[in-house]
């Protein structure tokens, strides 16, 4: 019987309504193109989290494990092990985490939310999932302990009172301890949150509770009543056992750490201010700023040692925060660049009754982790291997590489580690759990992320993992004012003016090309020899329009139908270069800025280290007191040696190999006669934002009609509404990516915007025959043009004869912005780009002449009245496929009516190339080619900040990432093949490892019963003993982690290998009943033969009638 598949019935449909919506029924070469890509080569989910988790608010190290975990504000758990092994998980309840606890070697963990829930994860599965979770309904939690190979969790509340909680059923226990009785019934007033709960490591029935007045209780869990009460002035904020179990000391906010002797409750047995000045006259020292946290940890060979956070002078104002480490008679102040969240201390053992032995700390800070090394003089810290610096400064822009040529990861990673800082600890990073997965991807990958501070970091993404490969600094290039008077006024950013905007890689040239928000352009090539630059080559471009108001036509989505060349009276070339050196600061005869650039270029000589190295810095300048657009697009290619950028005032194309201007023309005499537009003269020039124009902030007065216009199809002032607006990420939001223009919020004026480009050997002629380089780009009104490019076929008249250009004029038109273009072949494959190998630019020049090599090595031709290419343009609202050279548009698909295209690209997949787009509602989708059928359409991610316009990047094979926070970035892929293998190449958090064995009493503690005393916490607090508690106290939720919840998540992106793993479950679970069944039936048979012959026996040799 043959299976019914209603996918395929699916795509026949989507397929029929695609072809329908297409007005071109004359000429259908491609219908004879078999496309291999269909809907189930495509599952969208999410991979990995790569990052310094954003906003962080809690931390839990597993000392068995080796597992650290920390949890955020905004309720996101991460788990780190090894190098390599990451775990992302959030909870469902958008809160805060305010503790962590580890079942230490159980697989376990078990978080405090700020909403009054507690939750058990298990991490014994490679996504780890909630088992149980409580809700609190009448009381607030503060404080959670769970005491070591303890079940019963000890939750303090805002009340002052202890609930118990059974982790294995989550359960409440009837056992409370109330705040009333704790304290002394003398006290008449609330001693406060509960702030501390621990017990005594030698005796597990005392606990010890500190409340946030200054009040702490020794509490016996037996007799239930309060052994001994301490009293102190000042509030507590952390209590800290010694090992022995016969002192304690406590934290305050007066800066002071008071010692107490358990049996002493009279006054503390020390009061020290570890930063307070001590006065002679024997008075009370002047207080210090609390003292957030303190940790007591003894060992066995020498002096114990006392960290703790906080308690600084006050007089230290503007001082970093510090951790102070006091061992013996030492005391170090380690400064931090972040103000401290939390920090552990790392022991040898589990055990809280055995010398601890600490031998490293981990400092959680609000942007950082970093680790100290206790074991060597001066507390080195060690080389952090996660990806955290991600957020080093502000991430601007990404791009993303898949499947690009293997040896460039190794050539950036040779010239990168020699970047790497000196002086870490020379031990082995302690946290380092886990273990790796099993599967890997067979392609390699690169991200590349653009920075506020003007840097550029390369990263090697390939297998799962993230590690930064080579940081390059943009900001050398130029000089920098020594302090805020001697900024010059020809900045147009307040802040940050070397901000990368735009990236343009050639990874197989290596070649790469660097937009900045200050209006300048860097071409940077790949050398592995050091060179010291004496001038650095810049080349200053003078952009301006005269036309500026455009009023689109009504039938400004339909094909343009006549090709054209720019009329005769406004010549393209009517902006002339600035030479080098840089002229000095130019003013018109009324005092406006003229042709002066944004930035001063250092005329120093520039050393350059083996890497990426400065070959032409570009600039545009002021024009008549008017500063210059902010370039929109960029693109380079390494095969034709050149550069063209855009902007609102139109297009300039540069040779980077002779360093000269080809073409400076405004975006109406790229049309010449034929112009579409009707253009008004220039409006008088409005007062320019100083911030380069680009916005996040709240726009309260759109509508949400408003809000789904594009930007570059509606004459509005748009501005995306910001969700969660920190001040802390105003750097971070104050750019936007450019290279689609319907990113950006700045006034457009009606303005025409170049929005991309593509270099290409193309027939953009329609009587062309063979198919010459070409530049095709498009703009923000939807007109995708091209123009023809002659270039010298050796590499000497290269460097001599001038590039020759021709323009073709419009080759199609689309509705809304054109984000991308690419070029398929006859039987409907990608052409790849056309580039030149890398070559060494430093080396001797005949070893260069042999190594260049262009690629594809020939262009390919057409026979007459045949196309044998097709161009596929995607706007912000359509697609079309459109044959080469008879400019016939073949396939269009419109898609979307109500929102807009924010970022689409043409990416090679396993089975075939495919449009995948991201839409500012959300949607995820892919379109075949070339017949541009809908493959794909999930509502993954609403648009609702900048950050993530501005970052998310779709990539071959089926990969994407955005810049989920300002510290991290989250991967996703749209593979059905990678969602498939994505459990296998994930790795594992829990390992199997035997517990440490408990620590040796000794004969004479055996003897005379000085030892650890143990508790039976299930005879105390089960529900035969304690009862049970109140059921409108908390609530339990059974969580999706059991088996029932992996029934139901079986659907999802492991599906069919989750049923088969819990069919296997089933069947051995059946398989073992059944053999409980046969035994139960082997032994009945067993006994009945028994029987049978003890009866055999018995009437054997009697007689019928004696029976």
């Amino acid at each position: 019987m043959k299976k019914f598949n209603i996918r395929k019935v699916l795509d026949g449909l989507t397929a029929v309504s695609s072809s329908a919506a297409s007005p071109q029924t004359g000429n259908r070469e491609n219908d004879i193109i078999p496309e291999t890509l269909q809907s189930e080569h495509f599952q969208l989910c999410k991979t990995l989290r790569h990052g310094f988790p954003y906003q962080p608010s809690s931390m839990a190290f597993d000392p068995v494990q080796k597992i650290l975990a920390i949890g955020t504000q905004n309720g996101a758990l991460r788990l780190f092990g090894q190098a390599g092994v990451e775990c992302y998980c959030q909870h469902e309840n958008v809160s805060a985490v305010i503790q962590l606890q580890f079942l230490v070697n159980e697989g376990a963990l078990v978080s405090a939310l700020a909403d009054d829930s507690i939750h058990l994860w298990n991490l014994r599965q490679k996504i780890p999932a909630v088992l149980h979770s409580l809700k609190f309904n009448r009381e607030r939690i503060t404080f959670c302990h769970l005491p070591f190979q303890s079940k019963w969790l000890y939750v303090g509340t805002e009340r002052g009172n202890i609930h118990i909680v059974n982790v294995e059923s989550f359960t409440l226990s009837g056992y409370v301890i109330m705040w009333n009785k704790a304290i002394e019934l003398s006290s008449k007033s609330h001693p406060g949150p509960v702030v501390h709960i621990s017990d005594n490591p030698m005796d597990e029935g005392k606990l010890l509770i500190g409340f946030e007045c200054g009040i702490v209780v020794l509490w016996d869990l037996k007799s239930k009543k309060a052994d001994y009460r301490y009293n102190y002035d000042e509030a507590i904020h952390s209590v800290a056992w010694h090992h022995e179990g016969k002192q304690f000391v406590c934290s305050h906010s007066d800066g002071t750490l008071t010692t107490w002797n358990v049996r002493i409750p009279a006054k503390p047995a020390q009061i020290t201010t570890p930063h307070g000045k001590q006065p002679k006259d024997g008075k009370k020292p002047e207080p210090c700023k609390p003292i957030l946290k303190v940790e007591y940890k003894t060992t066995r060979a020498g002096d114990p040692f006392m960290i703790l956070c906080g308690g600084l002078s006050y007089d230290t104002v503007g001082r970093r925060a510090c951790l102070t480490v006091m061992h013996g008679k030492s005391t170090a102040v380690l400064e931090m660049d972040y103000p401290i969240v939390d920090f552990l201390t790392l022991c040898e053992t589990p055990y809280p009754n055995d010398f601890q032995e600490p031998y490293s700390v981990v400092v959680l800070l609000e942007k950082d982790l970093v680790v100290i090394d206790l074991a060597q003089i001066g507390y080195p810290i060690f080389e952090n291997p996660y990806p955290l610096s991600i957020h080093e400064s502000p991430v601007t822009c990404c791009e993303y590489v898949a499947d690009c040529p293997a040896e460039v990861i190794p050539a950036l990673y040779s010239v990168g580690s020699r970047q790497k800082r000196q002086g870490f600890s020379q031990k082995e990073w302690p946290i380092s759990g886990g273990n790796w997965g099993q599967g890997a991807l067979s392609f390699t990958e690169i991200i590349i992320t653009g920075h506020a501070d003007g840097s550029i970091k390369f990263w090697d993404a390939s297998a799962l993992m993230l590690q930064v490969l080579y940081k390059l600094k943009t900001a050398k290039v130029f000089e920098k004012p020594r302090c805020k008077e001697e900024k010059s006024n020809t900045d147009i950013v307040d802040e940050d003016p070397f901000a990368i905007q735009i990236l343009s890689w050639c990874p197989e040239s290596r070649v790469l090309c660097v937009a900045g928000v200050s209006a300048h352009v860097i071409v940077y090539r790949f050398s592995k020899q050091e060179v010291t630059t004496e001038v650095v080559q810049l080349l200053e471009v003078r952009m301006h329009c005269e036309l500026n108001e455009v009023e689109s036509p009504e039938d400004g989505g339909e094909q343009a139908s006549a090709v054209s060349t720019p009329g005769t009276s406004s010549s393209p070339l009517s902006s002339l270069p600035q030479s080098h050196p840089s002229t000095s600061s130019n003013n018109s005869s009324d005092g406006q800025q003229d042709n002066v650039p944004c930035l001063k270029v250092r005329s120093s000589p520039l050393k350059q280290s083996p890497g990426y190295q400065v070959e032409l810095v570009i600039q545009l300048v002021w024009v008549s007191g008017e500063p210059p657009q902010p370039i929109t697009s960029l693109a380079v290619n390494s095969a034709y040696g050149l550069v063209v950028l855009g902007n609102g005032n139109g297009l300039a194309v540069v040779d980077y190999l002779q360093k000269t201007l080809l073409l400076n023309v405004s975006t109406a005499e790229l049309y010449g006669s034929t112009d579409p537009h009707h253009r008004q003269p220039r409006s008088p020039r409005k007062t320019r934002q100083p911030s380069a124009g680009f916005c996040d902030g709240n726009d309260s007065s759109a509508t949400p009609e408003e809000r789904c216009k594009s930007p570059t199809s509606a004459k509005i002032s748009w501005k995306i509404s910001m969700i969660g607006d920190h001040k802390d990420d105003a750097k971070d939001n104050s750019f936007s990516r450019s290279r689609s223009s319907s990113v950006t919020s700045i006034d457009r004026e009606s303005r025409e915007v170049i929005t991309s480009f593509l270099f290409c050997d193309s027939l953009s002629k329609k009587s062309e025959m063979v198919a010459v380089p070409s530049l095709w780009f498009g703009t923000s009104l939807g007109s995708m043009l091209a123009i023809a490019l002659t270039v010298p076929s050796t590499l000497e008249q290269r460097m001599q004869q001038p590039v020759g250009i021709a323009f073709c004029g419009c080759v199609v038109r689309l509705k809304g912005a054109i984000l991308r273009m690419a070029q398929l072949d006859a039987c409907g494959a990608l052409l790849p780009h056309v580039y030149e190998s890398w070559y060494e630019p430093n080396a001797p020049e005949e070893e260069r002449e042999r190594t260049r090599i262009r690629r594809p090595t020939s262009p390919p031709s057409s026979q007459e009245n045949q196309d044998c290419q097709y161009a596929v343009v995607c706007s912000e609202k359509q697609a079309k496929v459109v044959a080469m050279p008879s400019q016939n548009c073949i396939y269009e698909h419109n898609i979307t009516e109500t929102s807009f295209v924010l970022r689409a690209d043409v990416v090679m997949m396993t089975a075939g190339v495919c449009i995948a787009c991201f839409c500012a509602n959300g949607h995820i989708m892919t379109l075949s080619l070339p017949s541009l059928r809908p493959l794909l359409d999930i509502n993954y991610l609403p648009l609702t900040d900048m950050r993530i316009a501005r970052t998310f990047c779709f990539s071959n094979q089926g990969q994407a990432l955005y810049l989920t926070s300002p510290t991290e970035i989250q991967r996703l892929t749209y593979s059905q093949e990678t969602c498939d293998n994505l459990q296998e190449m994930l790795g594992e958090l829990f390992t199997p490892v035997e517990t440490p064995e408990a620590p040796n009493r000794g004969f004479f503690k055996g003897l005379f019963g000085g030892g650890a005393q143990s508790l039976d916490r299930e005879d105390l607090f089960g529900e035969l003993t304690a009862g049970k508690a109140s059921r409108s106290l908390a609530q339990h939720i059974p969580g999706p982690g059991g088996m029932e919840g992996m029934k139901g998540a079986a659907s999802g992106v492991v599906g069919e290998l989750a049923r088969a793993r819990i069919a296997l479950d089933e069947r051995g679970q059946k398989l073992g009943e059944l053999d409980e069944r046969t035994a139960a039936m082997m032994a009945s048979a067993d006994s009945f033969s028994k029987h049978a012959h003890d009866m055999m026996l018995k009437y054997k040799d009697k007689k019928w009638y004696q029976l």
